[in-house]
Order: C-alpha cells, then sequence, then structure tokens
C-alpha cells in the first residue's frame, strides 16, 4: 500500500512540474513583447485588408514569406531590412509588421517608428495567431494555402493542430 501512495505523490509532484513549465501562447507572447509599438489584433487587420486603407509588411524570412502569408502583404524581411525598401510608403499610412508570433516585427516596427511613419502597429501573435483565428494565407503563386512555415517545433507548438499545415524546412 505504501509503494502505491509512494507512486501517486511521485506521479502528482511530476505533473505539477509539468504543468509549472508550460505557458499559455498569450504569456509567451507578453514575454516577448517590449511594448515599444502598439499591438493590433488579427481581426482587426482583417476588416483593415478588405478595405484597403493599410500596408501591411511581413518581417520574416523570404523563405517563410514564399511557403505563406497574408493576402496583400509586402515582404521586407528582418535580417536584412533596410529602410529604402519602404521608401514609398507615406509616413503617415498605416503601416501594420507581422512576423511568425511578433518579436522580429515589433524590432522593425521600433525602426520604421525611429525612421518618422507616424501610424505602425504590430500584429498581435504574427502569422500563428492570424491562422489560429482560421483567416487565410497565400502561397508565392497568390494561391491560399494552409501551410505555414513554424520554424522548427519549439515555435511550432503556437500554430494550433488543425489550424495549418507545419513546414519546417
Amino acid at each position: 500500500m505504501l509503494k502505491i501512495w509512494l507512486n501517486i505523490m511521485l506521479f502528482s509532484f511530476l505533473q505539477s512540474l509539468v504543468a509549472c513549465g508550460q505557458q499559455t501562447y498569450d504569456q509567451k507572447l507578453q514575454s516577448l513583447y517590449s511594448n515599444t509599438v502598439p499591438l493590433v489584433k488579427p481581426q482587426e487587420v482583417k476588416e483593415k485588408l478588405n478595405s484597403k486603407e493599410v500596408v501591411i509588411l511581413d518581417t520574416r524570412s523570404a523563405k517563410e514569406y514564399s511557403i505563406s502569408h497574408l493576402p496583400d502583404a509586402q515582404f521586407v524581411g528582418y535580417d536584412h531590412f533596410d529602410i529604402e525598401q519602404v521608401k514609398d510608403i507615406p509616413k503617415d499610412k498605416e503601416v501594420v509588421v507581422y512576423c511568425s508570433v511578433g518579436y522580429r516585427s515589433e524590432k522593425i516596427g521600433e525602426k520604421l517608428k525611429n525612421a518618422g511613419f507616424q501610424n505602425v502597429s504590430n500584429m498581435y501573435g504574427g502569422i500563428f495567431q492570424w491562422k489560429n483565428e482560421d483567416f487565410e494565407v497565400v502561397n508565392q503563386k497568390g494561391q491560399i494555402t494552409d501551410s505555414v512555415h513554424v520554424y522548427n517545433k519549439r515555435w511550432g507548438k503556437w500554430l494550433e493542430e488543425g489550424k495549418g499545415i507545419k513546414v519546417y524546412e
């Protein structure tokens, strides 16, 4: 009986350790953001996309962008971003930046703000949250796709099961 009780206690302890190490997506995002660029929810971005009143900039890698991106999003990248890429966008135009989860896009948003862009926001949760909310993405040919580049399994866990096809390469 003591052995059963000890096994139950050990199992309970291990479960509590695992639970303590788990974060929700919101908690993960809050740990990544510096809150230097205002956040905008995917639903709001979707509504703005339909009205064509906003410029959407994808700050992920070229490979990620080629797998899928938001409709009408312009690729600007992250590693080799240059403010010259956006010289034709009026500085008073509304600009929304996004990446996989919002970290890289926040950094590009900071650069845009420092360059004088007046209305820059970062899409909360990035393309993962966009897909988690069942919004469409398109591939490099402009065709609707379910594929989303998730970088690796560690980051891919934030794209909910059944919300997209996880691509790692």
